[in-house]
């Protein structure tokens, strides 16, 4: 790890958070004998514990095959409120890989080049590893940012490039522009970012002011190259496959759909064993329910 970056990086993750949040995945990290349990997302950012808290739990183990994480939801009351969480979970073993560009996905460093605390830990070593995966996804999203990007500019016109064509990569519904909001919600986190990423995966760079210019030998480049194209051309066969998987594998699921259903439209979902067990099966009769409520809705405003 570079200096510099990893300790930038290592003292984001010790970042103060909301004692509930902590608690919430302390037992959770406990539950599932994990490492580490990380907490990002737009509730790291603002601290609000509405909405749902976002966890990636990581285990002890060797690197995984097959497709991972392992995605589950699930509540807990806290005083007034109930929290929710969606956990994604894996081997810390494999997030530092993926973290590094080694594997075809790209959700692991493309997402983590954003903002994460370490909400939990089971031993204070293990942040050292932690904050190496994170120095390793920086390094590898400053990579594909100075092949995407300009051949010269500041440092939002390479982040800026690097999320639209992650975002584009993927089998997201995310609105466009959705790369604006991030550099806007976080422009704090990515200042000096990308010049301490570049040196620590010594990418040769001038920097004048708040203008950089990459200057990596053209073989760099054509390498960089290929191997994102690669990953752009299998990222929506990838996340549709994490899709089909979470179908039948996402633990909470039925619960959690019932709950953006109801925030988002005001129905109440029935939560049955049955749904409960095959959120599938009861996908039709949910669709139903729903479009009877906006024929009610279309009436009632006659």
């Amino acid at each position: 790890m570079s200096g510099a970056l990893a300790a930038r990086l290592g003292a984001a993750l010790e970042r103060p958070l909301a004692p509930a949040v902590a608690e919430f995945a302390r037992q959770i990290g406990e539950e599932a004998g994990a490492r580490a349990v990380l907490f990002y997302g737009s509730n790291l950012r603002t601290g609000s514990l509405e909405g749902v808290l976002d966890f990636y739990v990581l285990l002890p183990g060797e690197v995984e095959g097959g497709i991972w994480p392992r995605v589950s939801y699930r509540e807990k009351p806290h005083e007034r409120l109930t929290l929710r969480a969606k956990i994604a979970t894996m081997n810390l073993a494999t997030f530092a890989v993926a973290a590094g560009g080694e594997k075809l996905d790209t959700t692991i460093w493309a997402r983590f080049v954003q903002p994460a605390g370490l909400a939990w830990a089971n031993d204070p070593e293990v942040a050292i590893e932690v904050t190496a995966a994170l120095c390793a996804a920086a390094q590898t999203a400053a990579r594909l940012a100075v092949v995407l990007g300009p051949a010269k500019g500041v440092e939002e016109d390479y982040w800026r490039a690097l999320f639209r064509a992650t975002y584009r990569a993927e089998l997201r519904v995310e609105a466009a522009g959705r790369e604006e909001s991030i550099i806007a919600a976080n422009r704090a986190h990515f200042e000096g970012l990308l010049p301490l990423a570049l040196t620590a995966d010594r990418v040769p760079f001038v920097q004048a002011g708040h203008t950089l210019e990459p200057t990596p030998e053209a073989e760099w480049r054509r390498g960089v190259a290929r191997w994102w194209a690669r990953r752009r051309r299998l990222g929506k066969l990838l996340n549709l496959a994490r899709l089909v998987k979470a179908s039948t594998t996402f633990d909470g699921g039925m619960r959690y759909i019932a709950w953006k259903v109801e925030r988002h439209t005001g129905e109440t979902i029935e939560v049955t064993p049955l749904r409960e067990k095959y959120p599938l099966i009861a996908g039709p009769a949910i669709l139903r329910q729903l479009l009877r409520a906006r024929r009610r809705e279309r009436k009632a405003g006659r």
